[in-house]
């Protein structure tokens, strides 16, 4: 069977490109578990299907106005849209209507971690990483640091390593630090306290 054939092709794009567009474009902006290509090629025609369904209006007035007679290049860029834009558009829309008020009481959110949660927001944190051998970690996390999102295990980079004082404040920047990487695996408990009111609060001590 020839599946690079014309009618085969057609049908490929127009049921599978489509709802992998999206699947793609939610999960760059949600990350997600990866699934087996069998069970995405199932929900690649689902979603495309879906979207079709969403455009049966617009689809119905191109082809019963026969658009693509009197305005060739028309037609294609509406069906580029079709297939290319408007999957990428549904993604976003619907993860940002997931992650309402409204339908959070009804659906799961759809950071599926505290850690994304928390990271996602990409502020400014001073950082206390407790090891479950006990030991505490001090560090900046700020604009060069890093964390990992799902399905990556937890790991984070602090772009600065900091020296605790025996009270458990932030007494100095280790020397020469060019930050510190934390695996998952080690972690305890991961403190956060904002940049800002840290920041703040050393200056209002320091003119005391």
């Amino acid at each position: 069977m020839d599946i690079w054939a014309a009618n085969k092709l057609f049908y490929f794009i127009a049921f599978v490109v489509p709802g992998f567009i999206s699947l793609k474009m939610y999960a760059l902006l949600q990350p997600t578990q990866v699934k087996d290509s069998a069970q995405q090629l199932i929900d690649a025609v689902a979603y495309s299907s879906i979207n079709y369904a969403l455009l049966l209006g617009p689809i119905y007035a191109v082809e019963n106005f026969n658009l693509r007679a009197s305005y060739p290049t028309l037609y294609v860029f509406f069906y580029i849209l079709v297939v290319l834009v408007a999957p990428i558009a549904w993604a976003w829309a619907f993860l940002w209507l997931r992650k309402t008020q409204l339908l959070q009481r009804s659906l799961a959110p759809p950071t599926g971690k505290p850690w994304d949660f928390v990271f996602s927001q990409r502020g400014r944190y001073w950082v206390i990483v407790t090891l479950v051998d006990g030991r505490q970690i001090a560090g900046r996390f700020d604009t060069k640091s890093f964390a990992s999102s799902s399905p990556a295990p937890e790991q984070i980079y602090l772009e600065e390593a900091w020296v605790l004082s025996e009270g458990g404040g932030f007494e100095r920047k280790r020397s020469d630090s060019a930050g510190i990487i934390i695996l998952a695996k080690e972690i305890a408990t991961l403190e956060l306290f904002n940049l800002k009111d840290a920041e703040e609060n050393e200056n209002v001590e320091q003119e005391k």
